[in-house]
């Protein structure tokens, strides 16, 4: 898992605290070019961290994932470890902590 940072965790961060989103309004909140969420979360699906949502396939609505929550509990520790995904896959996965919003 390879993350776009601060990119990525601030796309993260504003889902969490905004709830679902477009990328629109996503760029609003993190400060960065719509280009660049749209090339984001594409890429941030697929790892699992956000999952596109809506009423029409091509919606463009996005929602942060449990892994994603996961993810941003971890984020201070994305450059200390050699595979991220390997952390926020692991035994704390199933803590129900981590899916409640805070």
């Amino acid at each position: 898992m390879r993350l776009r940072q601060p990119t990525d965790f601030l796309i993260l961060e504003a889902l969490q605290a905004q709830g679902r989103n477009v990328a629109t309004n996503l760029a609003h909140h993190t400060g960065k070019s719509r280009k660049n969420i749209n090339s984001r979360l594409p890429v941030l699906a697929d790892y699992g961290l956000v999952e596109k949502i809506g009423p029409a396939e091509r919606s463009g609505l996005y929602e942060i994932t449990k892994k994603g929550k996961i993810a941003l509990m971890y984020q201070d520790q994305y450059d200390e470890v050699d595979d991220f995904g390997s952390l926020i896959e692991g035994p704390h996965a199933s803590d129900p902590q981590a899916g409640s919003q805070a």
